[in-house]
């Protein structure tokens, strides 16, 4: 069996020299490989896939197996490929026959065509997608086993193939799916309407590989990449936010832009850039946040004299200016607002939307007369929050406060949204509102001119800042994704609906009718101010058209084929719960409006009934543990004291890890507090009224504290 360094060694004997490899977890699939290349800062590179096909043949006939090499986003319809071959029926080869034909190969996954050995067997057909025969891009391609990569560029790979004598065959799929059908292949055949078509070759190629409950980082990954909300950036821990992603920020923006102006807020932008003089000025804060701050620190080849920071959050970059601009109470009160995207050079392992090195969000920053004034504003601000959850995307939360040890750097207390993803057991903050007191008009000199004439000295400003970021769109995929794929609420999606004609007929031409009618539907429903769209593309049959909009999670499908033109109706299918029924196409504006908004409303109560039932109360220890490893979030009577807040983290996570060897790179097992809820009343009254003691300490408590495993 070869090694990697074998494997190294026959490239450079090609002149194939800039090559590199990496050692890593074994992966099953691109999301898995992907995950793991993101480990090692290869996260940017692309992807290919090595799959072994046999077609079907006569039982005493030799196999004559197929190996495709192709871009790991390349559609490889293996009935396109068979046509391509001339083959019949290509099916997934057996690991039995896949040993025949690489021997060094143990699994599935460790197909490479770098393990192919010289001369190629004139009964294995090699088939190269023409998007990595022709590309000078650097795409990995694994080793000996799925647990190495080696980086080539595209030609590179079509080097290695014809090195090994044998023909490679490229196909380009792109071409392959519009290409004009043999002539037999046109006589007219119907489909009959509504009837369920089996899924084609190769759909298992854009199917969500992992269950939600089985492998949920897997899921979670594999859920965003087919569902087209982003795609890995050549940078560690940087994402590109995709059309299907970014339309649900803009509506989260639009919807919330509008509520801060009635509030009086208006929009600024300051630069990204910060000196370390200025960032350095208030210790607390940039204390809390040193570790993740990014530096320029030089200009083409000259070094810079001072280092300039990439703003981690804009305090320090925007109060030397409302120091500036404020001088008399009728300043104020000054309410700016920013949309911009941040850097925190996350050192953990990056996880899309949520642990990112770079995320877009809104900060608000407000500066008042008064304590009330301010704190009035926190709550108002913490209330948009939680209607961006419950009224947007369907999520329920918990607005409460954090406790010292988990507030802003530097402010005086911090009010949170605070969520909770029942297939992990963990929670996640969803937003936050800080109130800042005068600990940054102090540093930063905000004064004003009190109105009141008996006090002759400048009065200091108390300040809020409050944010909101792209964090949200990887808690609604989490909380309502499933199996299939996406599960988008309709007040966001892109798409609230999609038309598939279905009951369609192969002879050309035929279809037009069915075609015009879903273009009017769209446009009947678009005019409604309904975001739909008639899905008339050519070459897929109505089950791909399904899987594919059922992966990207638009909330309604309607089916119109010719027996509801015949009837006036269509088959409306609702993503979210499966169910089926026909819609008379008369109002239907109105009708789809009505279903989209009992949509909307179902997934949150759907939800809500989910978080109330890992969301327990708790008051015996013995019993803390125990209800995290079922995957719940503990509200606990709590003495509100840091050390003992230090302790339960610490003494959970004893319990959690006894007998466990502990994984560095795993979230922590112990307990955080999440928020101390403002409606205490929810809870009930403590068990022992005014004597009740801390869950963990035994002193006084003072609130209900909600304790759990975090993101």
């Amino acid at each position: 069996m070869s090694t990697d360094e074998e494997i190294i060694s026959k490239l450079h004997k090609l002149s194939i020299t800039s090559t590199e490899v990496v050692r890593h977890e074994p992966v099953k699939g691109g999301v898995e490989w992907k995950v793991e290349l993101e480990k090692v800062g290869k996260g940017g590179v692309g992807l290919t896939k090595t799959l072994l096909f046999k077609p079907k043949t006569a039982k005493s006939a030799t196999p004559t197996p197929v190996l495709l090499i192709a871009r790991e986003s390349t559609q490889t319809s293996s009935s396109l490929l068979a046509t391509q071959l001339n083959l019949k029926d290509l099916r997934l080869a057996s690991l039995d026959l896949i040993k025949e034909v690489i021997p060094a190969a143990q699994t599935p996954e460790d197909v490479s065509p770098l393990l192919l050995t010289s001369p190629i067997p004139e009964t294995l057909h090699v088939v190269l997608d023409a998007g990595l025969a022709e590309s000078e891009e650097i795409f990995a391609i694994h080793g000996t086993t799925s647990g190495s990569s080696v980086f080539l560029k595209g030609t590179e790979i079509k080097i290695w193939l014809e090195s090994l004598g044998g023909e490679v065959k490229v196909v380009d799929f792109g071409e392959a799916v519009t290409a004009p059908k043999k002539e037999e292949e046109k006589k007219e055949k119907t489909i009959p309407p509504n009837v369920p078509v089996k899924k084609e070759e190769g759909l298992y190629e854009m199917a969500i590989q992992y269950k939600k409950e089985e492998n949920f980082s897997g899921w979670y990954t594999d859920v965003l990449i087919k569902g087209e909300m982003l795609d890995y950036y050549n940078i560690s821990g940087c994402y590109i936010l995709r059309p299907w992603s970014y339309s649900i920020w803009q509506e989260i923006q639009n919807w919330f832009d509008a509520e801060i102006k009635k509030l009086g807020v208006e929009d600024c932008y300051f630069p990204m850039f910060v000196s370390k003089t200025t960032l350095e000025k208030e210790k607390d804060h940039i204390e809390g946040f040193a570790p993740e701050v990014a530096w320029v620190t030089k200009a083409g080849e000259s070094d810079l004299e001072e280092h300039i920071a990439i703003r981690p959050t804009s305090e320090t970059v925007m109060y030397p200016y409302y120091a500036k601009w404020i001088h008399s109470h009728r300043d104020l009160p000054l309410k700016l607002n920013q949309w911009n995207s941040v850097v925190r050079w996350e050192f953990k392992n990056p996880q899309p939307f949520l642990r990112t090195r770079e995320f877009l969000w809104q900060e608000g920053h407000t500066a008042f007369l008064t304590k009330p004034e301010a704190e009035e504003e926190v709550r108002d601000i913490l209330d948009l929050y939680r209607r961006v959850y419950t009224d947007l995307l369907s999520i329920p939360v918990i607005p409460g406060k954090k406790s010292d040890k988990e507030k802003f750097a530097g402010g005086d207390y911090t009010t949170t949204v605070e969520g909770f993803i029942p297939t992990t057991g963990r929670g996640i903050q969803g937003g936050t509102s800080h109130h800042l007191g005068q600990n940054f008009s102090k540093m930063f000199g905000i004064t004003v001119e009190s109105p009141d004439k008996t006090i002759t000295e400048p009065v200091h400003v108390y300040q809020n800042s409050w944010g909101l970021s792209t964090r949200t769109l990887g808690v609604m995929v989490m909380i309502h994704g499933d199996d299939q794929g996406l599960v988008l609420p309709p007040r966001v999606a892109l798409q609230q609906v999609v038309i598939v004609p279905v009951g369609l007929s192969k002879a050309e031409g035929k279809n037009e009718g069915i075609f015009d009618k879903c273009r009017q539907l769209e446009t009947t429903l678009k005019k409604s101010g309904i975001r739909a769209k008639a899905d008339v593309r050519e070459g897929y049959t109505p089950g791909w058209k399904f899987n594919d909009w059922e992966m990207r999670g638009v909330p309604v499908r309607l089916e119109l084929g010719p027996r509801d033109i015949a009837s006036n109706t269509v088959l409306a299918v609702r993503r979210y719960d499966g169910h089926k029924e026909s819609l008379p196409l008369n109002d239907i504006e109105i009708t789809i409006k009505d279903y989209l908004d009992k949509i909307q409303l179902a997934m949150l109560e759907r939800a809500q009934v989910k978080f109330d039932a890992h969301v327990r109360t708790c008051t015996k220890w013995e019993e803390f543990v125990p209800l995290l490893d079922q995957k719940c979030a503990l509200v606990v009577p709590w003495c509100e004291v840091e050390k003992c807040e230090d302790e339960i983290k610490e003494r959970s996570k004893s319990q959690a890890n006894k007998g466990v060897a502990e994984d560095a790179k795993a979230p922590s097992a112990g307990a955080k507090s999440l928020c101390i809820p403002f409606d205490q009343k929810r809870f009930g009254e403590f068990p022992h009224g005014h004597e009740q003691k801390c869950i963990q300490c035994g002193e006084k408590a003072k609130s209900w504290t909600m304790f759990g495993r975090s993101e």
